[in-house]
Formats: structure tokens, C-alpha cells, sequence
């Protein structure tokens, strides 16, 4: 159900109705009304309750996956009831609807995991036994990889319930995407930062991703006016989830699975060059990543780095070659 914070508008933005989403989705309007001369009131926002909202249950690979928190607002930007949606990367399925398409990144914000406890000072000072609550299996993994003393439980729910359930004692510690508290303005909650290197962030994380009906040149125009170029450039979810559907079929490990233990960050030396995903498989019973050095080919593209648990596939850079560092998994996931 699309609910409307106005009427008579010139440009209906859908987006879920949490917090965090209405905060990333009023950050479009006003960049979207800065840039073109409206008026802010004149772009409505509306928010538009999932599947994913609607069930706190069960875990999101136990019921679906995380295109439960886009279905309904894909469904009603093909029905034209919006005409933009605003979403986090990270949670946005691998493969899009047939006619949809990304039009615009805005630029990323930190990428890093937020540590928040109210009785230790880091995940290492938690004693033996504490409850880390968290339902992201990526982050399980790594708890488990880092401090296999401690017991992980699943936690779900929006900023403000998790950091209710900490204070409730309900866990010891949780760990939440460090962009999504800045851009509530409560970055301040966060009681560490875990390294990228430790911790590798979900691919896609801390960017956001607004999705358009394909053939709608009106919403193209507008949107690429505040288009964030460098994002596809540097962040490999972003430039997969461009690529032909082909491509984007095979991304590793992406935003497409809630099943998905794995965490990516982008690196690279060199101005102009793509850069390479560095991928921290976590599954299948294995303990740590196999790590294997690759070289990046000019003619192939990133995505086929890890293709499958499997196999070995060559980077790609554009223009220049570089080195990557991809951890790549032998089993199967």
C-alpha cells in the first residue's frame, strides 16, 4: 500500500517507511528540488510498506530474501503509481524486473559496520558467552571467524527497535551499517568501527540506488543531474548491477541473497582505474577465505572475479590494468 505524504505533486518518490529509508528518500527530494528549481513540497514521498517490514519474525532467508524490501515498491513503480524509488544498495536483489532500471547513485557514504554495546568497548573486550544480535548472516560469519566464543542471535527490526532491544538487555551488542546512523544523525551510538579489512561491508552498502522505469526519459533526465558518477566507477556493485543482465546474473555474493555470507570492498591504485572487488567469502562450514592473488585483465569484467565458489575468473580494469586482491572460496555456496 503506497501511503502519500502529498498531493498534486510534480514527482512521486517511493520508498519504505522506516526512518533511515524516508531519511535517504527526503535527501533525493532535496537534492532533486536544488538542482531543478521545484519546490520541495512539490515532490511527494510516499512510503510504501514490504513484505520484508511487515514480517520481524523469521529471518530474511527464511522467508524470501531481501526482495521483500522491494517488491511492493517495484510493483507500484511499474504500475506508475511512483515514479522513482529510493533504496539502500546493499538490499536490492541482484537482477532487477523486466523494464526497470538504475538510474542514478548518489555518492556513498562510510561504508564500515558500526559496533554497539553498551558493556564493552570493542567485538574483542566482549566477554566469552555474550549475545551479539544480528541477522545479517555476513555478520554472524565474521563473529563467529573473529570471536567463535560468542553466541550470535538474530535481530531484526529498524535502527531505533535494535538499539530499544540493546537497552533492554535483549543483547549484548549489535552491530548496524555506520552510513545508516550518520544519516539519522546518530553516529554518535556507534561504540567502534570495525575495520574494513576485519569486517568487510556488504556489497553496496552505505550507497544509494534509485531505480526508474526504464523507459521513462523524463525520470532519466532529472535523476542524472544528480548522479553520482564516481559510484559505479568505484563501487563494484554498482557498476555490475549497470551491466547487462547477463553480467549481473553472476554477480558474486551481491545484495541479491539474504543466504549471502559474503562482504566486498573496492580497491585499486592509480586515478581512472576500475577497481577491483576484495571479497571475504564466509560458508559453507569454512572458517576463513581461501586468499589467491589474480591479475586484472583489460577486456574482463569484475564480476567474473568470483564467479562461483568454484572457480577462478581474471578482474577486469578500465583502462589500466591493475592488481587485485580477491579471497576466493573452493566450495561450494
Amino acid at each position: 500500500m503506497v501511503q502519500s505524504s502529498a498531493t498534486g505533486t510534480a514527482l512521486r518518490i517511493g520508498s519504505r517507511g522506516s526512518p533511515l529509508a524516508l531519511a535517504q528518500a527526503h535527501e533525493v527530494r532535496d537534492r532533486l528540488a536544488a538542482v531543478h528549481g521545484f519546490e520541495a513540497a512539490a515532490i511527494e514521498v510516499c512510503a510504501i510498506r514490504t513484505s520484508g517490514d511487515r514480517i520481524q519474525d523469521r529471518t530474511l532467508a527464511d522467508i524470501g530474501g531481501k526482495g521483500l524490501f522491494t517488491k511492493e515498491i517495484e510493483e507500484a513503480l511499474r504500475d506508475g503509481a511512483i515514479d522513482l524509488a529510493v533504496h539502500s544498495a546493499k538490499d536490492m536483489p541482484t537482477i532487477l524486473p523486466d523494464g526497470l532500471a538504475l538510474a542514478a547513485f548518489l555518492r556513498r557514504e562510510d561504508a564500515r559496520d558500526a559496533f554497539i554495546s553498551r558493556i564493552a568497548g570493542t567485538l574483542g573486550e566482549l566477554a566469552a558467552g555474550s549475545v551479539v544480535g544480528t541477522a545479517s548472516l555476513r555478520r554472524q560469519a565474521l563473529i563467529k571467524r573473529l570471536r567463535p566464543d560468542l553466541a550470535v542471535t538474530p535481530l531484526r527490526g529498524n535502527v531505533d527497535t535494535r538499539l530499544r532491544k540493546l537497552d533492554e538487555g535483549v543483547v549484548d551488542a549489535t552491530l548496524l551499517a555506520l552510513a545508516g546512523l550518520k544519516r539519522l544523525g546518530r553516529a554518535a551510538a556507534a561504540t567502534a568501527v570495525m575495520s574494513l579489512d576485519d569486517f568487510p561491508p556488504a556489497v553496496g552498502q552505505g550507497a544509494i540506488a534509485i531505480e526508474v522505469r526504464a523507459d521513462d526519459t523524463r525520470a532519466h533526465t532529472l535523476l542524472a543531474a544528480i548522479d553520482d558518477e564516481d559510484v559505479p566507477r568505484h563501487d563494484p556493485q554498482a557498476r555490475w548491477q549497470r551491466s547487462p543482465r547477463g553480467e549481473t546474473s553472476r554477480l558474486p555474493g551481491g545484495s541479491g541473497s539474504a543466504r549471502c555470507r559474503r562482504g566486498a570492498r573496492a580497491q585499486g591504485s592509480g586515478a581512472g582505474q576500475f577497481l577491483c572487488p576484495r571479497l571475504k567469502r564466509f560458508a559453507c562450514g569454512f572458517s576463513s577465505p581461501e586468499r589467491r592473488r589474480t591479475r586484472c585483465g583489460p577486456r574482463r569484467r569484475c564480476a567474473r572475479a568470483a564467479m562461483t565458489c568454484s572457480r577462478r575468473r581474471s578482474c577486469a580494469s578500465r583502462p589500466t590494468p591493475t592488481r587485485c586482491s580477491a579471497p576466493v572460496h573452493g566450495g561450494r555456496c
